[in-house]
């Protein structure tokens, strides 16, 4: 068995694993980088009206034969280990006929997002992998793991060929409300895992301020308590964790949570896959119409829901008069001005921003301080800390463990046994 991380070896993002043997191939994951060359945030208009030969001299696609559209298919399958770009985004550009694994969360969620981002997945050749059970694709045999972080339905991977075992962790951590899910795989690993790909995210960002997810629920619920104004969050609405916590801390302190349409459509898709996730018809629930959504919802033939989420809108004049009984999602710097345009009074009112500290431009800063708003920083990363990463790869013991998805590979040797560092495209003999 051959292993070709196309890339993934020195940066967060843009995650595609080849695995080949004699006569089968396979992908794990094909992502959206996430930074370009000099590490700048990727933009995606680069990506537009190229074709697939020029976006591959960009070395934005990899150049792998028999894996787009324009090509005679050579791959058996690209396994998606969960529903972020940076894992996924990328599979506009594949051949049709390749089947593609994930979980039905993921595609319930890939799906659900494809309605609204402009550059479209389309339609793919999904397929549900099962969970916990071996799944045959060629010379490989798939074994899926459930694991936990800040997409919903994430998998992990244990892939077996030719006598080898290698172990894709994908993006995982212990301290989200599925750490039930952590516990179990250190409790009970996989055996003699020859290779481990383990991704290192949190490597070099420091200690975070919040452990868990149980510690930001708490300091929701303190500041919806303590401010006598409308209280803003920034968080992903794919990360359903931490639209559980918010809600439950409104439903403590009686507080409208209010969503906007394509919030109300994503925990829609998911009714199904769990009962216990919030949805738009819930309590203390109400929904924020903006045109760009709605538009999006009925280019894509679902006028329909627009008449469902109508029972549940709620409109300015609300929402100025109840400003310190609302708790306000958004999701987007750029978007923001217009959310809080005809909101009375601002002055003063609070921004939980609960994503990522890279997304907190200077730009956003400064409006927000113009406008005399102030933000705080409350959030727990989707990704494992360097202790649970350390008890992961001690569990599973690996022969040989290779970094990836991480901007800190070097670091890998000092923190771990049996390390290899593989640079993007290196063909390595398992």
């Amino acid at each position: 068995m051959k292993l070709t991380i196309q890339r993934g070896t020195q940066e967060i993002g843009g995650s595609c694993v080849e695995l080949s043997t004699a006569n089968s191939k396979i992908l794990i994951d094909f992502g959206m980088p996430l930074v370009d060359k000099g590490k700048d945030p990727f933009d995606a208009k680069i990506l537009d009206g190229k074709s697939i030969e020029e976006l591959k001299s960009l070395k934005i696609l990899p150049d792998i034969k028999g894996l787009y559209k324009n090509e005679e298919k050579e791959i058996d399958a690209i396994l998606i280990s969960h529903s972020h770009l940076d894992h996924y985004g990328l599979l506009n550009y594949v051949h049709p006929e390749i089947p593609v694994y994930l979980s039905e969360g993921a595609q319930r969620l890939i799906e659900a997002s494809d309605v609204f981002i402009p550059h479209k997945i389309g339609a793919i050749n999904f397929r549900i992998i099962k969970k916990n059970k071996k799944t045959t694709i060629g010379d490989f045999s798939v074994t899926a793991y459930l694991v936990d972080h800040s997409a919903f339905d994430t998998l992990a991977f244990l892939i077996e060929a030719e006598g080898k075992r290698l172990f894709y962790s994908g993006d995982f951590r212990g301290h989200g409300r599925k750490s039930s899910l952590f516990k179990n795989i250190i409790e009970n690993p996989p055996k003699d895992i020859d290779y481990l790909l383990m991704e290192g995210s949190m490597l070099g960002r420091g200690n975070q301020a919040y452990k868990d997810e149980n510690e930001i629920e708490r300091k929701i619920e303190e500041t919806l308590k303590e401010n006598k104004n409308i209280t803003f969050l920034f968080a992903s609405s794919q990360n359903i964790d931490r639209l559980v916590s918010a809600y439950r801390a409104c439903l403590k302190t009686n507080t409208t949570f209010v969503v906007d349409i394509y919030t109300a459509f994503v925990l829609d898709k998911l009714r199904k896959s769990s009962k216990h996730i919030p949805q738009f018809d819930w309590k203390n629930i109400r929904i924020k119409f903006i045109k760009y959504h709605a538009d999006c919802l009925v280019n894509a033939g679902y006028r329909d829901l627009l008449y469902v989420y109508n029972k549940q809108k709620i409109d300015i004049f609300e929402i100025n008069r109840n400003k310190n009984k609302i708790l306000m999602l958004s999701r987007d710097n750029s978007i923001f001005p217009l959310i809080v345009k005809n909101i009375d009074g601002i002055q003063g009112a609070k921004i939980i921003y609960s994503m990522w500290e890279g997304c907190l431009t200077d730009e956003f800063k400064q409006y927000c301080a113009q406008k005399e708003l102030t933000i705080e920083q409350v959030h727990t990363s989707g990704h494992a800390t360097l202790e649970d990463l350390q008890t992961f790869a001690n569990a599973l013991n690996p022969h040989t463990l290779i970094p990836i998805h991480t901007f800190k590979a070097q670091k890998y040797p000092h923190l771990f046994e049996n390390v290899k560092i593989l640079k993007d495209g290196e063909v390595l003999d398992l």
